[in-house]
């Protein structure tokens, strides 16, 4: 993996600009995207989280521990022309949300979805989000005023915040946790605690060997740091 990775060519690390456009430097060279845009954002406090995963690289320059500029270099250079798609692609998710899809046994895992997920379907109701539960493998049909309303909230999102909805609701499996934590009803942390109700309960059964833990752990940190971007925002 080392041999693939751009080594650091890069002393200092600092950041520039004022009002609503913020720069990251690297020595005196502003960061691109990976297609040769200019990245700028819009406050201080996101260029300077974006300049410690810049500083933070060693030898080599390693994109999967800088969630932040992953980010950044998605919603400026591929959202925009996307919106539409993206949007869709919630809506379509929404069909097959997580917590829609509940266990018909053992009854502690029964217990556990309904404790941790019940709550959410219904403020996700009360915000016109309102899916179906079923506990069949079979893919239901949702109502359709529920889909379009996914599908509004996400096209009525900025770019940033349309990305980052789109990836939780991956990372989640759920549109109506990736929702709440736009919403600001939940942290990303807790949602992505909810989100692993049935891989606790597996873990605990059969248990977890160490590399797919270092994984959950790195992703639940990566979920935790995007989040943070919208307490800034």
């Amino acid at each position: 993996m080392a041999k693939r990775l751009s080594k650091r060519f890069y002393k200092a690390v600092t950041v520039e600009g004022e009002g609503a456009d913020w720069r990251v430097l690297l020595d005196d060279m502003q960061i691109k995207t990976p297609g040769k845009l200019r990245l700028s954002f819009p406050n201080k406090t996101i260029a300077e989280r974006v300049a410690a995963e810049w500083d933070a690289q060693a030898e080599r320059i390693d994109p999967s521990v800088m969630p932040i500029t992953r980010l950044f270099n998605v919603a400026i250079e591929q959202t925009p022309t996307r919106r539409d798609e993206l949007a869709d692609e919630a809506r379509r998710y929404a069909q097959t949300d997580l917590i829609s899809y509940r266990a018909p046994e053992p009854r502690i895992l029964m217990e556990r979805q309904s404790a941790s997920w019940d709550e959410w379907r219904e403020w996700a109701a009360e915000q016109g989000v309102d899916l179906d539960t079923t506990q069949t493998l079979q893919v239901i049909a949702q109502p359709e005023k529920s889909l379009k309303a996914v599908e509004a909230f996400a096209g009525g999102l900025d770019d940033i915040r349309l990305t980052l909805f789109v990836h939780l609701i991956a990372v989640y499996g759920s549109v109506i946790l990736a929702l709440a934590v736009l919403k600001d009803a939940l942290s990303a942390d807790k949602a992505f605690t909810l989100s692993r109700v049935d891989a606790e309960y597996q873990i605990e059964l059969w248990g977890e060997d160490e590399l797919q833990a270092d994984i959950t752990a790195a992703l639940r940190d990566e979920t935790i740091a995007l989040g943070g971007i919208l307490e800034v925002l």
